[in-house]
């Protein structure tokens, strides 16, 4: 008789920096056991972590056991796989060198067991970008990171809930080198991810994609900037002219504003702030930033480090309680998908059941 535990999905986390709220929303989201029955979590770090928070924080329903391979894995509790042995200071809300260290260390093995297919998914806890820099994380955040570590030619950064889900053309880009970046290519790049991960990671079969423009009442004509009718408008008429679903450039105040935001499967946003602040007003603590366009699956919360709350015992757990859901559900998506292409069949069934 087969293992039912072995259809359990493993998910892999990364501690993020230590001195920031990483440990605790874990830690919080695990005091609620029913979610082990649910999936099989492997925390890549260091028990003394979870040690030192425990005590800090006063969290008794924290139990888990410390594996050294995959074969030990236990089913039915936290798993936590030690990465590193040596001990290090940790001061809640002051990062330092060591905790970005560390913190990259993490990061690579759940990266490394990813790639290996030890984990089935992953869920990064946040970065403290300036301390985990190094040479061997030259990069502006997770993102570029895996992008690059899995060897993949692009990369979305989309930030995602159930009402709305908000990509983003630019992703750590300074706001003076973003008109720069407004190619066509590359939007044109952006937007095939986007209908892509909608289908394949959302289950959406005919999605529709806005896309909001880069000036101020999307250039007005060509009065505050010419980006729209140059470049934008262009690529969405000839990505609409393919068979797909897409309208813009929006102006992106009044296209939040009067909830046009909720006829669409997908926003394309042209920089960061510009899709995130909307984002999160609307998300609340609901969000999660999922990396589409890879071939494997990474979610995390949509929220950083949080330093001035690390150790407080007050940081709130929904964004990563929700990422390691998200990250589940995108898995068995993904995993849908590809069985109904190699099976058409299933996918007339599929429809047939929706009718």
């Amino acid at each position: 008789m087969s293992n039912p535990n072995q259809e359990k999905i493993k998910v892999g986390i990364s501690i993020g920096d230590a001195a920031g709220i990483g440990p605790e929303i874990i830690m919080k989201t695990f005091s609620d056991e029913r979610l082990l029955k649910q999936f099989t979590p492997i925390i890549f770090g260091n028990p003394r972590v979870f040690s030192f928070y425990k005590r800090a924080l006063n969290i008794e329903h924290f139990q888990y056991s410390s594996v050294k391979n995959y074969q030990n894995l236990s089913h039915n509790s936290i798993n936590i796989m030690p990465v590193w042995n040596e001990e290090f200071a940790i001061t809640p809300g002051q990062p330092s060198e060591e905790t970005g260290k560390y913190a990259f260390k993490s990061l690579e093995a759940a990266c490394l067991a990813l790639k290996n297919k030890d984990i089935d998914v992953l869920v990064t806890a946040p970065i403290n970008k300036n301390f985990i820099h190094s040479k061997d994380f030259n990069f502006t955040g997770h993102t570029e990171y895996l992008q690059n570590y899995f060897e993949a030619k692009d990369n979305l950064m989309f930030m995602v809930t159930d009402d709305i889900k908000v990509g983003l053309v630019t992703n750590h880009t300074p706001i003076h080198q973003v008109a720069h970046n407004i190619k066509k290519h590359i939007i044109e790049r952006k937007l095939m991810l986007m209908f892509e991960s909608l289908q394949k990671d959302f289950g959406i079969d005919k999605p529709k994609i806005a896309v909001l423009g880069l000036n101020p009442h999307a250039g007005d004509k060509g009065l505050i900037g010419k980006e729209e009718a140059e470049i934008i408008f262009p690529v969405v008429k000839e990505v609409r002219d393919k068979g797909n679903v897409v309208f813009g450039p929006y102006p992106a105040d009044g296209f939040f504003a009067s909830s046009n935001w909720q006829k669409f499967d997908g926003i394309l946003a042209m920089y960061h702030d510009q899709g995130l602040i909307p984002f999160k007003y609307i998300a609340g603590e609901e969000g999660v930033n999922f990396t589409a366009g890879l071939n494997i699956v990474r979610t995390s919360p949509d929220h950083g480090t949080a330093e001035n709350i690390a150790g407080k015992g007050i940081a709130d757990e929904t964004s990563f309680r929700n990422a390691i859901y998200k990250a589940i559900e995108i898995f068995n998506a993904r995993t849908n998908y590809y069985e109904m292409r190699k099976n058409p069949l299933k996918k007339l069934a599929k429809l047939e059941d929706e009718r």
